[in-house]
């Protein structure tokens, strides 16, 4: 073993370790993203991981690797969630206090399930970089092993495992694409990869509301952004990680950001098409797809984890269908005389439109010709049903205006 590098035999290591505690995550070939690119992609469901993340892979190798004396002085970390998870996992495997410091903003099932693999859980802070020097902060005034979530060789070592069980699954797999956070899954990934495979091309992906790597790689050294906001919490992060930041320099091909609201749409797309549940972060990847010319290419997407609750996810679906036009509101001003509302009711049921909720209102105007407006919030097919609703309103003498807020 070469010390604390990412060589062959470390990721052989990390990969036979990991492998005790890891459950197999094979690749799903995915017939929608493949017509989508015209490539063959497939999908590394870490997001049915053990701890729902590929995380507990760096956590549990990182632990293996510490004395029994550093084991025994309790172990530290911060994270969004994935990372809390499994150090929780791991530390418990080798009977570890473990100490969590997670943002304020940290979904509650992230929150809860990291309690009940037996971590004290600290809510400090309100973004990933607050919570880090917190619990740098702790570790120092308790004597606590600190284990960072992404700038630590061996983590990313860990992460690096899945690189490996791309390739034996899929040798001839020519590109990967990873989420990137603060870098520690995409050094080990890309890192491992390269060693197996020096032509295969990897490409980070981050938020554009996120994208700490991007800045780093135009400004060629570890940037911090300003601020940092996205819906993929689990990659809201400022800084990536300064030792590893070289192994992204030399093994990533490229970084790719997308927005919130690709992310939102790519949600919709896994559960209709592939019946899986996966956050934010971990939608990266196949959001970024449209991003990148990959026809004829065979093509794996690392779906990073699946820790979403239920509230976050019913507003990403609301919010899914707002954006696919599957949903919408809209507002017509009708005369103030009996049958109307009957007659516009019965334009949307011969359009097959679906009427979710209905308010109306004869208080907005004085004018009988147009005194009651009425607001329909209807369910359809899609932009074209929806043009197709409106025009027939429009063409028997309404004037339908679309309403901002659907729902």
């Amino acid at each position: 073993m070469s010390g604390e590098l990412l060589t062959l035999d470390r990721f052989e290591e990390a990969y036979e370790t990991v492998s005790r505690v890891t459950l197999r995550t094979e690749l799903t070939y995915s017939d929608y993203y493949s017509e989508l690119t015209g490539a063959k992609v497939y999908l590394k469901p870490e997001n049915m991981q053990r701890t729902g993340a590929y995380k507990i892979r760096g956590a549990y190798y990182k632990i293996s690797t510490l004395t029994d004396e550093e084991r025994s002085r309790g172990i530290i970390t911060a994270s969004a969630g994935n990372h809390a998870q499994g150090v929780a996992y791991a530390a418990h495997a080798y009977g570890a206090k473990a100490v969590i410091v997670m943002p304020t903003t940290t979904p509650l099932i992230k929150v809860n399930r990291t309690k009940a693999l037996g971590a004290e859980v600290i809510l400090y802070g309100d973004v990933y970089d607050e919570s880090c020097e917190h619990a740098y902060k702790l570790a120092e005034e308790n004597g606590y092993t600190f284990i960072h979530p992404f700038d630590d060789l061996m983590v990313a070592a860990g992460q690096g495992s899945i690189a490996m069980e791309i390739i034996k699954e899929q040798p001839l797999a020519d590109t990967i694409l990873v989420p990137v956070g603060g870098g520690g899954l995409a050094a080990g990934v890309s890192t491992l990869a390269k060693l197996l495979k020096p032509n295969i091309r990897v490409i980070g992906v981050e938020p554009e509301g996120a994208a700490c790597l991007k800045a780093s790689f135009e400004a060629g050294k570890v940037t911090t952004l300003d601020k940092v906001s996205t819906i993929a919490d689990g990659t809201a992060v400022k800084t990536p990680g300064s030792l590893i930041f070289p192994y992204l320099q030399k093994n990533l091909d490229e970084v790719v950001t997308v927005a919130d609201e690709e992310l939102v749409m790519a949600f919709l797309d896994m559960v209709e098409n592939h019946k899986m549940v996966v956050e934010n972060s971990g939608l990266l990847t196949v959001a970024a797809l449209k991003h990148l010319d990959l026809a004829g290419h065979k093509a794996v997407c690392v779906l990073s984890g699946g820790n979403m609750d239920v509230i976050t996810m019913s507003s990403v679906v609301q919010q899914g269908l707002i954006l696919r036009d599957r949903i919408f509101t809209v507002s017509v001003l009708l005369p103030d005389k009996p049958g109307e509302l009957s007659r516009v009711s019965g334009i949307i049921a011969e359009e097959n439109g679906n009427v979710i909720k209905l308010e109306h209102n004869q208080f907005v105007s004085i004018n009988r010709n147009a005194a009651v407006e009425l607001r329909i919030t209807l369910e359809a097919f899609g932009t074209e049903h929806k043009n197709t609703i409106l025009g027939r309103l429009e063409k028997e003498g309404y004037k339908p205006r679309l309403v901002r807020t659907a729902v």
